[in-house]
């Protein structure tokens, strides 16, 4: 079976949602959005903490009111949902997709990829030790709490300390189990000012950093972990039946990478231009695929952009062949984004992500023979937490600009 539409979208989440729903307040006739998940709205389903929809929104909504008011918004608008639907392959021209229907062809004009990110799991992160029950990531243990509502277990550590690590001990906590701490291998937590105080104060869950998980005991359930120390291998045991792995966030990639579309080593997604247009004429990335992690709202706002230039180029599309300046980065910057230019494409954001703590330092942009052409001001840097060039910097992309380094 094979159908037509305008625009293709792969996933519904925030960002697959409110790009859908831009193209259709663009004008963009016939807009189809595929997820596999039997209900629309992405993860913020069954993430019931307060603090979604601030940015898009202009509203203070929880998870799952948030998801519902985004696919409230699209189908207003006329967009298709097609739920329990799984995309098998993307190309330039269409996806093929499987449900209940069987395996069906949907020819596109453009495909906008929207599939988020994930954190890494036990396996991915080398851990040695059993391989016993009881070790979650953050979304499977939302998902056993506030979707199945099944047993977690009675004492959990939580293994990272970004915004998501605090929002793993929020979910423990309404499923009933004593988080004895939280553990991260830097030497300070990541996410806003204040979380470790509350943490320890309101859920008795201190933060110990330069603290490493090396081995999972148990046979059937979790019995304890080991704790070691990366400055001076000091190990100690904690004895708990739940341990949730949080963060270190891996973009879900694959129906890109079998496309043929160019990766970006440092972020592990799709190589991209600010609106999202890969190396892969037609296909086009939005959201936390381009650059694990950023807030739901924000990557939102992001897919924003990128539909609105999708949109345009239906209108009116782009030559054919452009030349393409890529922006690459030095240590300690783990990535840069938009890391695909198109010669000639204003700017207006430049995205980095470090894997050091730092203090004021200055961000300065190269020429290909790594000659100074602009440098600017940057206050801090935290590992896991973007920051944002300043505007004289961001200006001077693409004029002879092409690395990025902190100086």
């Amino acid at each position: 079976m094979t159908r037509t539409v305008d625009v293709v979208v792969v996933g519904a989440g925030p960002a697959g949602l409110t790009a859908a729903t831009r193209l259709r307040e663009r004008g963009v006739a016939r807009v189809l959005v595929v997820e596999r998940e039997s209900v629309a709205g992405g993860v913020p389903r069954h993430c019931v903490h307060p603090g979604f929809g601030v940015r898009d929104l202009h509203r203070f909504l929880s998870g799952p009111r948030y998801a519902e008011e985004l696919v409230r918004r699209a189908l207003a608008q006329g967009v298709e949902v097609a739920t329990s639907t799984t995309v098998i392959d993307v190309d330039a021209r269409g996806v093929d997709i499987t449900s209940a229907r069987g395996v069906e062809r949907v020819d596109a004009q453009r495909v906008l990829v929207a599939t988020g990110a994930r954190e890494r799991p036990r396996a991915a992160r080398w851990i040695a030790g059993d391989r016993p029950a009881g070790v979650f990531t953050t979304g499977q243990l939302q998902q056993w709490t506030y979707l199945e509502r099944l047993p977690v277990g009675r004492r959990a550590l939580v293994v990272g300390a970004e915004h998501v690590s605090f929002s793993a001990i929020m979910t423990l906590r309404h499923a009933g189990v004593t988080v004895v701490g939280l553990a991260t291998e830097l030497e300070r937590h990541q996410s806003v000012a204040g979380a470790s105080l509350a943490a320890r104060y309101l859920a008795g869950a201190p933060v110990w950093h330069h603290s490493r998980v090396v081995d999972l005991e148990g046979r059937g359930r979790l019995s304890a972990v080991t704790l070691e120390d990366v400055r001076d291998g000091r190990q100690r045991r904690l004895a708990v039946d739940t341990v949730v792995f949080t963060g270190d966030w891996i973009p879900d990639h694959e129906l890109v990478r079998r496309a043929g579309v160019e990766m970006d080593v440092g972020t592990r997604g799709p190589a991209s231009d600010e609106a999202g247009r890969t190396s892969v004429a037609g296909i086009y990335a939005a959201g936390n695929l381009l650059h694990p992690v950023e807030s739901a709202d924000v990557a939102a706002l992001g897919a924003r952009v990128v539909a609105d230039a999708l949109a345009a180029e239906l209108a009116r599309p782009l030559p054919a062949t452009r030349d393409v300046v890529r922006l690459t980065c030095d240590d300690p910057l783990s990535w840069v984004w938009p890391n695909r230019l198109l010669d000639g494409a204003p700017v207006d954001l430049l995205r980095l992500r470090t894997r050091t703590f730092t203090d004021a330092t200055r961000l300065q942009l190269l020429d290909d023979s790594h000659r100074l052409v602009v440098e600017g001001p940057i206050r801090r840097t935290t590992p896991h937490r973007s920051l944002l060039a300043a505007p004289a910097v961001v200006r001077a992309i693409g004029h002879g600009a092409r690395h990025v380094r902190l100086a």
